[in-house]
């Protein structure tokens, strides 16, 4: 074994999830030039290029993707072992690398992520904002948050929200000049705010509630977006209807900047999830982020029961 190429593969392993130099060298805190020349040394010692470069793309060559796969297991574990050593020793550290939907944050995930400074400080907290359905595992991060029912069966969930529902919301302003619709047969009359699936490419149809069956109707408007955040933004500025889940505008409704159109069409989602792999929670660090988790959900679902909070 080249005992000296063992230092360079954390390296190699980042700029493959990462998709580049610039971001593998951030997140191992070293230079673009540094990292570039491990995979230069490594490249020369083998013989073989291990990735693929053009100006503005890196992709892993046959060579890269066999070398990733082969060692990427074998140095998690040993991150791993080294993590749970340290833990014995009363220290939690490491990096860790969540991938959440942007309605995350407002619903759940910021209140986790200031629990975790606070209880373990050692621990960076790396979130990664992403509408699309991630590969958890190739891509490098150890957790993601999801809806329940769009996690894979292999993965172990733990649930951070009470189930809720989804709902069409407006602006008083809109309702006012436009009217309200009575039925879900008036929607394609009105302006209803478009959200474009990342990766599928298609547009979102709107999954509704009509005489005790699941409907769903083409939502077509003057605006698509890629972030239902915008889409309430909009929904608040007057533009159209907007189908939102509802706690991502609560605030909003209680302040009558929003009302709900056709409650009665109402559906209910599972709610939001983290998920990982089942081999994944031995790492203290997910550990730690999975009790913090759990403490969060708990107190937000007293608060949600008890009357102060309703």
């Amino acid at each position: 074994m080249d005992r000296d190429l063992l230092v360079h593969l954390p390296v190699i392993l980042a700029i493959a999830h990462r998709g580049g130099f610039a971001a593998a060298a951030a997140s191992l805190g070293m230079s673009p030039s540094a990292a570039s020349h491990s995979v230069r040394l490594v490249e020369e010692r083998i013989g073989v290029p291990l990735f693929a470069r053009t100006t503005r793309s890196v992709a892993l060559t046959e060579a890269g993707r066999v070398l990733v796969e082969g060692t990427g297991p074998a140095l998690q574990d040993i991150a791993e072992r080294l993590e749970r050593i340290r833990a014995v020793k009363g220290r939690t550290t490491g990096l860790l690398r969540i991938n959440a939907p942007s309605i995350a944050p407002p619903m759940v995930l910021t209140d986790i992520v200031c629990r975790m400074a606070r209880d373990f400080p050692d621990v960076r907290v790396e979130i990664a904002i992403d509408n699309a359905i991630a590969d958890i595992v190739a891509e490098g991060f150890d957790a993601g948050i999801r809806l329940g029912e769009m996690i894979a069966e292999d993965m172990v969930a733990v649930r951070l929200t009470s189930p809720f529902r989804a709902i069409i919301v407006a602006a008083p302003s809109y309702l006012a000049v436009h009217g309200r619709p009575e039925t879900i047969a008036e929607l394609p009359q009105h302006n209803c705010i478009a959200f474009r699936r990342i990766r599928a490419g298609g547009l979102y149809a709107w999954e509704l509630r009509e005489n005790g069956r699941d409907v769903t109707i083409e939502s077509r408007g003057s605006v698509i977006v890629n972030d239902a955040l915008y889409a309430r933004d909009l929904a608040l500025a007057g533009i159209g209807l907007a189908y939102l889940f509802e706690p991502l505008v609560r605030a909003d409704l209680a302040a009558g900047r929003l009302a709900v159109v056709l409650p009665q069409a109402a559906i209910e989602e599972p709610g939001l999830f983290l998920y990982f792999p089942r081999r994944a929670a031995l790492a203290p660090k997910l550990r730690a982020f999975i009790d913090t988790a759990k403490t969060v959900a708990n107190v937000a679902l007293r608060a949600r029961r008890s009357p102060i909070g309703r």
